[in-house]
């Protein structure tokens, strides 16, 4: 490997046109008539990674930290994982402005597809558990998967499939001039993601300082019309599973980042800048907040257990001390999804549950006959707790 610098972006300068179909003023037609400048990424697959000392040395701290966050919660996996698994994908889609509460993301995923915020963290959530399961070959058929269980029910036209047109992030929508940033001509694409693959599997890097590169490189290059900030997230976690940082869960380094949405984004600008080290620390930063955050969130829902230990009356061995778990996991429950859980016929469900709803554990709130549906307030609260630990400060244009 060659001995230089971070390499910054090129730019090229090329041809755009307004479609004249297009219902557009003539001012606004000049505005977007001419040659552009589009980004050019440079090939980073051999590039030596050279970080400053204190950058390097907060990157491996960081590590240490998630490789024992992890650790705690591997004797406990269930139902922390799918806890876990939805504070990440909501914080992910919440940095692209895809806000929902709690209960919401929680009834969309018991109630099907459909096109609200909270459908749309649930697909987040089918794209981070895509991104872990392939984790084991990060190629660009696992790319495309990820991206396609992001979008395949909301924007099938365009899920799992290399963006075949010119995007650009901010300005107007005739045309990229005057835009934020606009990232490589559609037919630099291919090549550009297979450099990255194989920059991600080397072996040389520190794991977050290698998965925090990856990822800003994978933004820069853009290569779907729409869900690269999510798909790119999700990748991060296949990056950490793949290089064996994390083994049981999903760490929730997104709601980290919400900690400073702004700083994320600038270090993603630095970093086309020719300055790697502003997403490392990012990302450093992000990894202590995250697992200050998850901790104080399992605490939460340890105590919450306890409690409904001591509430409900139901004697020892009793289903209902299987869906209490369950409900820690799934906080918002039909018979379907506790029957394929528990492995109980659905039509026993309900009579399981009198003794939580005796409790107040959990709450009829369809009010209906059939396809009732139970939460667990407890539960939820705890996560929009989360939710508000993790805050949002500073705006973004989300690409």
């Amino acid at each position: 490997m060659s001995e230089t610098a971070w390499p910054g972006l090129a730019y090229e300068t090329l041809p755009w046109h307004v479609d004249p179909a297009t219902p557009a003023s003539r001012t606004a037609r000049r505005r977007h008539t001419g040659p552009y400048d589009a980004a050019v990424t440079p090939p980073i697959a051999s590039t030596v990674v050279d970080l400053p000392a204190e950058t390097a040395a907060a990157a491996d701290d960081a590590a240490v930290e998630i490789a024992r966050f992890d650790a705690e919660l591997g004797n406990e996996i269930a139902p922390f994982a799918a806890v876990l698994l939805r504070t990440e994908s909501a914080a992910s889609s919440k940095i692209e402005n895809l806000t929902a509460s709690a209960r919401a993301i929680a009834e969309a995923e018991v109630e099907g597809p459909g096109r609200s915020n909270a459908s749309m963290v649930v697909a987040n959530q089918r794209a981070m558990s895509a991104a872990v399961s392939l984790a084991e070959q990060i190629d660009a058929k696992a790319i495309l998967r990820m991206h396609a269980a992001l979008l395949e029910r909301t924007d099938p036209d365009i899920a799992g499939r290399w963006r075949d047109d010119q995007v650009w992030i901010g300005g107007g929508d005739l045309g990229p001039h005057g835009a934020l940033f606009v990232p490589p001509h559609h037919t630099r694409v291919a090549a550009a993601i297979d450099d990255l693959l194989t920059f991600i599997a080397r072996d040389d890097i520190p794991v977050l300082t290698h998965a925090a590169l990856a990822h800003a490189q994978f933004e820069t290059i853009h290569p779907f019309p729409d869900g690269n900030g999510r798909t790119g997230r999700a990748l991060v976690h296949a990056h950490l599973r793949l290089k064996g940082l994390t083994r049981n869960v999903t760490l929730p380094v997104s709601a980290g980042l919400l900690t400073n949405i702004d700083g994320y984004f600038a270090a993603l600008t630095r970093y086309r800048d020719g300055d790697p080290a502003a997403v490392v620390d990012a990302f450093s930063t992000a990894a202590f907040a995250a697992t200050a955050n998850g901790r104080v969130l399992v605490e939460d829902l340890h105590t919450i257990r306890a409690e409904w230990h001591e509430r409900v009356r139901a004697r020892s061995g009793a289903t209902a001390w299987r869906i209490a778990d369950l409900l820690l996991g799934h906080p918002v429950v039909n018979s379907s999804l506790i029957a394929d859980n528990l492995g109980i016929a659905p039509r026993n469900a309900p009579r399981a549950l009198q003794p939580l709803e005796a409790a107040g554990v959990v709450v009829e709130f369809s009010n209906r006959q059939r396809n009732q549906l139970w939460r667990a307030p407890d539960v939820l609260a705890a996560l929009d707790r989360f939710a508000v630990r993790a805050g949002r400060r500073g705006r973004h244009t989300p690409g």
